[in-house]
């Protein structure tokens, strides 16, 4: 019964007017892809902030937006079910000519393809910086935005530029993330190995599993022998907003109150919807920046 329904709402669409298609890069390579699609439905929260920079608002979103800076962006764009599950019957019945995934959605790209074509617009965490440019670059190729691509991507690297000065000569980081009452450690060429990256800062440790991508799991033990310079947090729970023991409470240990992050007030407990929600967007990225030089250059 939910294919036929899904067939009836497909073929009662609205279908958009096509433009001849163009190539663009995508995180699964080069994929043709109709110029400025009338009707754009985005199912990433990462690229639905890109592509609010650039100006430009889908027809189709997930049901909850979660950030504070989105939830009040394209009210009038249909609700096509969560970041994890798309609704296909919703989906279909917004009429979209091109469907964006992206990283948790990444998984259901064919079965949305049922609907209309879609491209996997997934960033690599460990290349998260060059990869958001890509990103950018290829929606701007899409809808004719170059210019404002470009002016984007200049205060990127002006902002970029910033944090590794702030961050030079100053010591050593870990990376934390925080789900409750548990603990795991990311180091370089990890999901979240690119905040070494951007700060210029060596990590504390150097044998993290750069493929784990939930973390090393770790002990307050294991930060007190680490001992960095800086601690880089991020509080899975505050992100999907869980009611859970807060990265402050769990981190606040004897033992890691002895180390030099701790003594020095360097503990960054980073935006954590943004990192974690909408890793790769523009905005995202520009919050997440602003925190790290305002704490680095303290």
């Amino acid at each position: 019964m939910r294919g036929f329904v899904l067939a009836l709402l497909m073929s009662t669409a609205p279908v958009a007017a096509m433009a001849a298609d163009i190539t663009i890069q995508t995180a699964q390579g080069e994929a043709p892809v109709p110029q400025a699609p009338e009707r754009i439905a985005v199912l990433d929260l990462g690229a639905i902030d890109t592509l609010k920079a650039l100006g430009i608002t889908p027809a189709a979103v997930p049901d909850n937006l979660y950030l504070d800076y989105l939830k009040d962006f394209a009210p009038e764009a249909a609700r096509v079910g969560t970041v994890l599950e798309p609704n296909l019957e919703a989906l279909a019945g917004a009429g979209p000519d091109l469907i964006v995934v992206a990283n948790r959605t990444a998984p259901a790209r064919q079965t949305v393809s049922q609907v209309a074509p879609a491209i996997d617009m997934t960033v690599d965490g460990g290349k998260l910086v060059e990869q958001l440019k890509e990103r950018l670059n290829a929606y701007a190729q899409l809808y004719g935005k170059e210019a404002e691509a470009e002016t984007l991507i200049a205060a990127l690297d002006e902002k970029l530029a910033a944090v590794a000065e702030a961050g030079r000569d100053k010591g050593t980081a870990l990376v934390v993330l925080t789900n409750g009452p548990k603990m795991s450690a990311y180091g370089p060429g990890s999901r979240f190995g690119w905040l070494y990256d951007v700060t210029g800062l060596p990590p504390a440790v150097e044998k993290l599993d750069p493929t784990a991508g939930h973390g090393d799991a770790i002990s307050h033990e294991f930060i007190a022998q680490a001992n960095p310079d800086w601690l880089l947090v991020l509080d899975r729970g505050a992100a999907i907003g869980a009611d859970t023991q807060s990265a402050e409470a769990t981190l606040s240990t004897e033992l890691v109150k002895g180390t030099r992050a701790w003594t020095d007030d360097h503990v960054v407990y980073l935006p954590a919807g943004d990192l974690y929600l909408a890793a790769g967007g523009y905005t995202a990225m520009m919050n997440l920046l602003d925190s790290l030089q305002e704490a680095l250059e303290k």
